[in-house]
C-alpha cells in the first residue's frame, strides 16, 4: 500500500470519530462555546509577553495572563448561557450570591487543554469547565420530583412498590410509578430512553428545558427527575444527528423517537409534543424510569 493509499485510509477511520466528538456546539457571544453533547464550555484565552520584563520571564508571564483572560472569557461565557426557557444563567447569579459564588468558584478549577506559542511570543490557551457537577448544582432549584406519570393506571410509592394512598401529597424529590397502559402506547420493547426531534423549530439549548404536552402540563422536567442525576449528566443531552443520538450512552440501546411540535417560552428553550406522544412517553417511561435518570436528547438544527 503506498502512501497515498495510507492518507485516503487515515482520512477515513479518523473523519467519523471527529465528527462524533463535535457533537452540538454552541457559540456564546465572542468569548467561547459550549458543547452540549458533552456538557462542557471551551474558551480561549491570549497573552502578551511584558516587553519590560527579563527575556526568561516573558513566556511565564504570557502564560499568566492568558489563563486570567480566559477565565475572563468562560464567566462571560456562562452568564450568557440559557438556563431555563424563562432566564439566562446572569439573572440567576444576580439574584444570588451563593449561586454567584459557586458559580464562579467552579469556573476557577478549569481545566486547560491545550497551549499554543507563538512566534511573536504571545500564548494561547485553550481551557474547558463543565457545565455539569458544581455548576448545575449552584444553578439548579433544590426542589425536585413529585410529578405523576400520566399512564391511567395504579400510582406505586417508588421505594416500596406499594399503592399510594388516595389524596396523600406527594413529597418533594419523589416521582410515584404508575401501572397500566393507556391508548397512547407503542410497541417497540423496553424503551431504554428518549430523544425528541426539534429540528426546524428554533429551539435552543437550555440546562434546564422542559417537555410539555399541548394543554401545557409537563410532561418531562424537574418533577419527574431525582436531582443528582440532573446535576451529574445535565437534564437533557443535545445532538444534531439523530442516528448519532440514539447510540449515545445516554439513550441506548433503544430510546424511544418522538417528533416535537413547537418551541415554547420566551428563550425557546422547552418543547411542545402533541398528548398522544405525552401518553406513549409515560407509558414507556414506566417500565425503565428513564425519566428519572435524565435519559433524555434533544435533536436541533
Amino acid at each position: 500500500m503506498n502512501w497515498k493509499n495510507c492518507t485516503v485510509l487515515l482520512c477515513v477511520l479518523l473523519i467519523p470519530g471527529m465528527l462524533m466528538a463535535q457533537g452540538y456546539v454552541q457559540q456564546v457571544g465572542n468569548t467561547g462555546q459550549i458543547n452540549w453533547t458533552d456538557q462542557v464550555i471551551r474558551c480561549t484565552g491570549i497573552g502578551a509577553p511584558n516587553p519590560n520584563a527579563p527575556l526568561a520571564a516573558q513566556r511565564a508571564g504570557a502564560l499568566r495572563v492568558a489563563r486570567q483572560d480566559a477565565l475572563r472569557n468562560i464567566l462571560e461565557t456562562i452568564k450568557g448561557v440559557t438556563l431555563t426557557s424563562e432566564t439566562v444563567v446572569e439573572n440567576a447569579m444576580l439574584s444570588s450570591d451563593v449561586i454567584s459564588s459557586k458559580v464562579e468558584g467552579a469556573i476557577r478549577g478549569f481545566r486547560i487543554v491545550d497551549t499554543r506559542y507563538m512566534s511573536t511570543g504571545d500564548v494561547e490557551v485553550d481551557v474547558e469547565v463543565p457545565l455539569t457537577g458544581v455548576v448545575l448544582d449552584a444553578l439548579l432549584p433544590q426542589d425536585f420530583g413529585g410529578g405523576m406519570l400520566m399512564t391511567g393506571g395504579q400510582l406505586l410509592c417508588p421505594t416500596c412498590g406499594q399503592t399510594w394512598p388516595a389524596g396523600k401529597p406527594v413529597p418533594p424529590g419523589i416521582t410515584l410509578i404508575q401501572t397500566g397502559e393507556s391508548t397512547g402506547s407503542r410497541s417497540g420493547g423496553v424503551y431504554t430512553g428518549l430523544v425528541i426531534d426539534c429540528r426546524g423549530l428554533g429551539i435552543r439549548p437550555a440546562m434546564a428545558p422542559r417537555v410539555l404536552d399541548e394543554k401545557g402540563d409537563e410532561i418531562y422536567g424537574s418533577r419527574f427527575v431525582r436531582r443528582e442525576y440532573a446535576v451529574d449528566i445535565g437534564m437533557v443531552g443535545y445532538e444534531k444527528d439523530v442516528n448519532r443520538a440514539r447510540m449515545n450512552e445516554r439513550v441506548a440501546d433503544n430510546p424511544l423517537i418522538i417528533k416535537a411540535a413547537e418551541a415554547s417560552g420566551p428563550n425557546n428553550a422547552d418543547v411542545i409534543i402533541n398528548l398522544n406522544d405525552a401518553a406513549v412517553i409515560h407509558n414507556a417511561a414506566a417500565n425503565m424510569n428513564f425519566l428519572q435518570q435524565c435519559k433524555v436528547m434533544f435533536i436541533l438544527d
